[in-house]
Parts: C-alpha cells; sequence; structure tokens
C-alpha cells in the first residue's frame, strides 16, 4: 500500500470509476457518494465512470446517476461495450454485419464504430459481441453460437461471472458467455476488466495523464489497474470483503483500501513496515508461526490496512492462508 501526505485524491487528474458496487447499488446511490464525487469535481479532478455492464447506453447511465444526484453527463461514462465496439472496428471492414447477442447500449456502440449491428447468423456477421442484457434469450444465445461455429470473431465486452444488485450477486455476462463458449469450443477475446481495451478506452476517451482506478472487485477493477500500473483504491460496499483482501495475490492489491468514496478527500494514514512489523493508526500487524497478528487499537479500518501489508509480505508470490487471517478479521469486528 501507499502513502499520502495529504488528501488521497491529489495528484490524480482522473478518477476512474466502477459503477457497481462503487457509486451506486442497483438502483440507489452508495452513502456519501454523490457528495465525494461533487467535491472531487469541484477540485478540479475529471470523473470519468467506467462500467463493464453493457446493457445500458451511456446517456441512460448518466440519466441514473444525475438521478442520484452524482455528477455525470453521458461522455463522461465509458462502458465495456465502447471498448468492445472499438475492437471489433480495428479487426474488420468499416460498415461489416455484427451479430449483437446484448442490449441496446452495446448495439449502439457497434453502430458508433460505424459497423451494422444484426441479430442472425443467416446475415453472416463477420463477428459475434456479447454484453449482458436482461431479456437476453435462448435463440439470440443460439444465433451467435451458429455464427461463432462458421468462424465469426467472438468478442465478450466483459468476463464478470456475477454483477452486484441490491438484492445480491446475480450472474454476470462471464456466466451468459459460457453458454457460446461451451457449445462451439471458441473463447471470446474480453474487452472490459481487467483485460486492457476498456482502461485503453478509458484512457482515449478522458485523455487522463494521471489517474486513480477506483473499484470494489479484486478481480476486474484492482486487476486491471495492476495490468495497466496504474494507481488503485478498494472500495468495502461492494463486492469484495476485508477477507478477500487479506488472501489477495499479487495482481489483486490495491494501492489504497478505503470504506467509501468519502475517503478521496481525506488523508491517507501511512501504512509502514517498520522494525516489528506493519503499523496503521494505533495498529501493528506481524506474520508469526505461520498465523497474522495484530496488536493496538483505533480504527478498525487501520488496522486491516496493516494487517494486509504484513499478509501480503509474508505470502509474497503467492496468497495468504484464510485461516491464518480469520481470527485478526473477528478481532476488527470484520
Amino acid at each position: 500500500m501507499s502513502e499520502r501526505d495529504g488528501a488521497m485524491i491529489e495528484g490524480y487528474d482522473t478518477l476512474l470509476l466502477d459503477l457497481d458496487g462503487v457509486v451506486y447499488l442497483g438502483r440507489h446511490a452508495v452513502r456519501g457518494a454523490a457528495e465525494a464525487l461533487a467535491r472531487a469535481q469541484d477540485g478540479g479532478v475529471r470523473l470519468a465512470y467506467v462500467t463493464n455492464n453493457a446493457s445500458r447506453t451511456p446517456a441512460a447511465i448518466a440519466e441514473h446517476l444525475s438521478s442520484l444526484g452524482v455528477p455525470a453527463e453521458a461522455g463522461d461514462v465509458v462502458t465495456s461495450a465502447q471498448a468492445a465496439a472499438r475492437l471489433v472496428a480495428e479487426r474488420v471492414e468499416p460498415g461489416a454485419p455484427v451479430l449483437v447477442v446484448g442490449g441496446m447500449g452495446l448495439r449502439q456502440a457497434v453502430r458508433a464504430r460505424g459497423l451494422r449491428p444484426v441479430t442472425t447468423a443467416a446475415e453472416n456477421p463477420v463477428a459475434v459481441v456479447q454484453g449482458i442484457a436482461p431479456d437476453l434469450s435462448y435463440g439470440l444465445l443460439a444465433e451467435g453460437a451458429l455464427a461463432v461455429r462458421r468462424g465469426a470473431l467472438f468478442v465478450a465486452a466483459n468476463g464478470d461471472s456475477t454483477m452486484p444488485t441490491g438484492r445480491g450477486e446475480l450472474p454476470g455476462n462471464g456466466a451468459m458467455v459460457r453458454v457460446i463458449a461451451t457449445a462451439t469450443g471458441v473463447e471470446p477475446i474480453v474487452a472490459g476488466k481487467p483485460q486492457p481495451p476498456l482502461h485503453r478506452e478509458s484512457i482515449l476517451r478522458t485523455g487522463a495523464r494521471r489517474p486513480l482506478i477506483v473499484g470494489d472487485r479484486l478481480d476486474t477493477d484492482i486487476e486491471g489497474a495492476t495490468n495497466a500500473a496504474t494507481d488503485s483504491l478498494l472500495v468495502l460496499t461492494g463486492v469484495a470483503t476485508p477477507l478477500d483482501l487479506l488472501t489477495a495475490g499479487p495482481g489483486h492489491r490495491p494501492t489504497y483500501v478505503a470504506a467509501d468514496l468519502s475517503a478521496l478527500g481525506e488523508p491517507y494514514p501511512p501504512v509502514r513496515r517498520g522494525e516489528h512489523g506493519w503499523t496503521c493508526g494505533g495498529w501493528t500487524a506481524r506474520w508469526e508461526e505461520g498465523r497474522l497478528g495484530l496488536a493496538g487499537a483505533g480504527e478498525p479500518l487501520d488496522g486491516l490496512r496493516a494487517a494486509s501489508g504484513a499478509a501480503w509480505e509474508a505470502a509474497g508470490d503467492g496468497a495468504a492462508d484464510e485461516d491464518a487471517v480469520k481470527p485478526v478479521l473477528a478481532a476488527l469486528g470484520f
């Protein structure tokens, strides 16, 4: 983890923000998110909402965000649908037919790249691009499978196995992609996080020079930041849990960890390796005899930060054992 003397956000020109589990959960805003983002924007930081969800259009997402009090316009939204459409457009001729197995957001992104969305294999599509949609039908999946079997390029907007909602985690595009992949034996090229295309799309659209990636998932947001050699903030308002954090492998370790977006405008407490272990706030964590130990008092989140440093150091290129870190989580109240 890193440390900062001033507010965490200082030194970054753009926030590349995940949506589900970070800014909102389903139709409802995460507490304090709108206020934190408005303060960041007032301070001159550009906000870009980068989502693996390919079902809705940028305009629809911006409208949703605005209704929650979050500052957003359509141009601030970057979707995996847009990244997937660019990926296809760079490999096929302009105006080529592309079978869209997904919703309006994906169709619009394909059309915006000068390609022709189609719905059947009989139209000889040169590519099949798949994204999540609430009304995704067996018939459309079958058409996609037929086209891929005939040699069409297969692109997935993202590979998320689940997506967070106010009701809990529901099947994501990664789960639905398995239908075509299993039926054809062809694995898709994935455009969304943690793969590079969506990060590239975000940088191209925002012109960011010093971005901070903010997310709630280790296997998409944080891994994507690692792949892009970009600093990252994990917020604990979505999918990832404190146990996930302590047992994270090298590619899943964030630069910062916070309870929610309100931490952006606050000083980030130093997390340091000292003579007696890792310290943060009033806590000291160290790995002894195959187990994680923690001593001290203070904010539980500071204890989690110190414990993460100790667990990651001990695990090296691997991941810490769950049973070895759970007592610390219990002591912190997580």
